[in-house]
């Protein structure tokens, strides 16, 4: 026989007068906490009791009901309506809403209000985020919407700032997947696909602290403290188009400027401005650069100009402000510190001082036709420019009866004439924007090059991966060199086999052929290989050798480093020429041995990624060599964008290719000058590919050449 279940009787309701409500003792809130009664009290006026109070009879010593009606669960809102009492803006006979239980009730008075303190779920941050947006839209402002709800204007700001973190992390968030400081940090950036690549990127790592994230999120942004920024301004940056990314979570010192490439430019030109000033005092070369590498007046004399001499004006300056500088030291000499409006006084004395003692100098012609300078940007932000640096081969020569050059006019000039000075931006001479209709074909920039052997060294990683005879040839010869010859140059494979990751790339790099190519690889591979140690080792010691050289092949591709870039003359850190040179030709040496060609690889010319980068004379050659002459001739005529969306069509189908992706024809007596140079003795027979690979090769090299061409 089934048990009937007990039904549950919910306490009645009912309207009770105010004056006929008493606060229980037994109430447990005994710590203010949350919201004022004074602010519950505006909150009720505005929106009427929203809940109803909690009251059970009151009972004298028989046991005898009095009317009256104790409140042990609702002790603020009975506080908030005897303040609307006492404002006389509520009448103490009005009726309150009331849940009534039992006098007799088993329940002790005290259960009932911890329960009601301890079972309230406070409101989740996603939900007060979304209600806060509902009336946003709905035309109430921040300050209204933080007025209405009694919080301060700033947690309405930063709630409704959640508004730009992905709605896949908010749903993550919701389900507690991460802490409310985690989502925070998505907030100073509005890119949801970045933001999702980010949390799947530390998900699942122990270091996934907001700082992490904050980190991983303006890794290619630029701090508004950089020198860069300062020296621009962040409203001219602003002006021409840069967004800057701001945290209103935490102090972010300024924010970020998310667009380096738009800073560098606006530094660039604002350095060549200032050069182009320096330019007309007659030097013979400036070179600018937004910073220079310790030690870069290394091996260069400096000139011994003469100080210009203060004018009366400033030695009564000077000393005006050395005097105030004095008094207030002695106003202030006993106290333990001096005011915060004095010590900003007494800083901007003593950089006014600074000033008057870091004279200009002033240098004879002569001295400057063969001199240069320096011209970058201080950790401040403000201009550096260092005057009267004479390189070696500019040093003064005697004539023949020993009379020295000093009369002789500069680069051929007239004898007491100003030469033009050459400015060279970051080791590149600047060009002027009436040179870009000369015939003259100028180098490819150094960015550009940098972004074009990306794209072959990611294919030469694919092409190496694939051959796994080649791969072992490489590491064999890498391994080799250094165990036997030590002292000899590196080459295009880093032996430790340490991911050579892009300064530089272009957008589609990503989306090439041999990029896909590439990560299909490592996925497949990565589904396979054991994460701990010995079982790692017992399973490679249990694969064929097929599949060994396979993964060899793979791994070792990562270390291949096919990327140009830009030599440094000061030394220390970055590749010599002779090491940039050595590295190329290996590279050449491995795309020979792998049969890569670009074309084949799915590399076509497109105005991003070359035609629309160069000059138009670069685009005309292109066409020229690509498509003929009558091709080149149907558009010298255009304007640069249009030659480059044009050029883009007609080379298409072409299998051009620029210099920096073209296979190098082999010169047995260069190959054999390069090897002997990077190696210093021959390498073993063994190490070198098979005769027959060369002459199968051979004539696909021939092939090769004639595409590019």
């Amino acid at each position: 026989m089934a048990t009937a279940t007990q039904k549950i009787t919910l306490s009645s309701s009912r309207d009770i007068p105010f004056n006929k409500l008493v606060l229980s003792q037994s109430n447990v809130r005994r710590v203010k906490a949350g919201i004022s009664v004074e602010e519950l009290a505006e909150s009720i006026a505005r929106r009427g009791l929203i809940q109803s109070l909690h009251v059970r009879p009151e009972l004298d010593a028989e046991g005898q009901e009095t009317g009256l009606f104790e409140v042990p669960a609702g002790g603020r809102r009975y506080r908030a309506l005897e303040f609307l009492i006492k404002q006389k803006r509520l009448n103490k006979t009005a009726p309150v809403p009331c849940v009534v239980s039992e006098a007799g009730d088993d329940i002790l008075i005290d259960e009932v209000s911890l329960a009601e303190n301890i079972e309230r779920a406070p409101l989740h941050p996603l939900d007060q985020f979304r209600a806060f947006q509902v009336l946003r839209e709905k035309g109430m402002s921040e300050e209204e919407i933080a007025a209405a709800f009694f919080v301060d204007a700033k947690v309405v700001k930063q709630r409704l700032r959640l508004v730009s973190v992905s709605p896949t992390l908010l749903e993550t968030y919701a389900e507690d997947g991460m802490t409310l400081e985690q989502l925070m940090a998505f907030t100073i950036s509005d890119d949801h696909a970045r933001q999702e690549q980010v949390w799947e990127a530390i998900k699942d790592s122990w270091q996934k602290e907001p700082y992490t994230i904050r980190r991983m999120l303006t890794e290619t942004t630029v701090r508004a403290s950089d020198k860069r920024a300062l020296f621009v301004g962040i409203e001219a940056y602003e002006a021409a188009g840069g967004y800057m990314l701001r945290d209103l979570f935490q102090q972010d010192d300024g924010g970020w400027l998310q667009d380096p490439v738009l800073l560098d430019r606006l530094a660039g030109e604002k350095l060549k401005a200032e050069a182009e000033t320096i330019a007309a005092e007659g030097w013979k070369w400036i070179e600018v650069a937004a910073d220079f590498p310790y030690g870069h007046t290394s091996g260069l004399r400096r000139l011994a100009g003469t100080t210009i001499d203060l004018t009366d004006e400033e030695r009564a300056e000077r000393e005006k402000l050395r005097d105030e500088f004095d008094a207030l030291e002695a106003e202030y000499a006993q106290a333990d510190e001096f005011p915060d409006e004095v010590d900003a006084r007494l800083a901007e004395i003593e950089e006014a001082l600074e000033a008057f003692e870091a004279r200009p100098m002033r240098y004879d012609a002569y001295q400057m036709a063969r001199a240069g300078v320096f011209v970058s940007i201080r950790h401040d932000g403000q201009l550096a420019v260092e005057r009267g640096y004479v390189r070696p081969e500019d040093e003064e020569t005697e004539g023949p009866e020993g009379d020295d050059a000093d009369g002789a006019s500069p680069e051929g000039g007239e004898p007491g004439g100003v030469q033009r000075a050459v400015i060279t931006l970051g080791g590149t001479a600047a060009e002027s924007e009436e040179d870009e209709d000369v015939e003259t074909i100028r180098p490819l920039p150094d960015r550009l090059v940098s972004e074009l052997t990306a794209h072959r060294t990611l294919a030469l990683r694919d092409a190496l991966a694939s051959n796994p005879h080649v791969a072992m040839t490489a590491l064999l010869h890498r391994l080799v060199t250094d165990c036997l010859l030590p002292h000899s140059t590196k080459g295009c494979l880093e032996a430790q086999v340490r991911e050579v990751h892009f300064p530089a790339q272009a957008d589609d790099l990503g989306e090439s052929v041999s990029a896909r190519a590439i990560a299909e690889r490592h996925e497949r591979w990565g589904d396979h290989i054991p994460a701990e140690d010995v079982a790692l080792w017992d399973w490679l010691a249990d694969q064929d050798d097929d599949t060994r050289m396979e993964l060899l092949a793979h791994c070792v591709s990562f270390g291949v480093n096919a990327l140009h870039e830009k030599p440094n003359p000061y030394g220390g850190m970055g590749v010599s020429q002779h090491g940039l040179d050595v590295r190329l030709s290996q590279a050449d040496r491995l795309a020979r041995a792998t049969g890569l060609e670009m074309v084949a690889v799915g590399w076509r010319p497109t105005v991003a990624n070359y035609l629309g980068r160069v000059t138009k004379p670069r685009i005309i050659e292109a066409v020229r060599e690509g498509a003929g002459e009558r091709a080149a001739q149907l558009i010298d005529h255009l304007k640069k964008g249009d030659m480059a969306e044009e050029a883009e069509r007609l080379l298409a189908e072409t299998g051009w290719l620029p210099e920096p992706l073209r296979m190098v024809e082999r010169d047995a007596e260069a190959d054999s000058a390069v090897d002997g140079a990077a190696d210093a003795v021959d390498l073993p027979d063994f190490l070198s590919v098979d005769d027959e690979d060369d002459e199968a090769t051979e004539e696909e090299d021939v092939q090769s050449m004639v595409a590019a061409e």
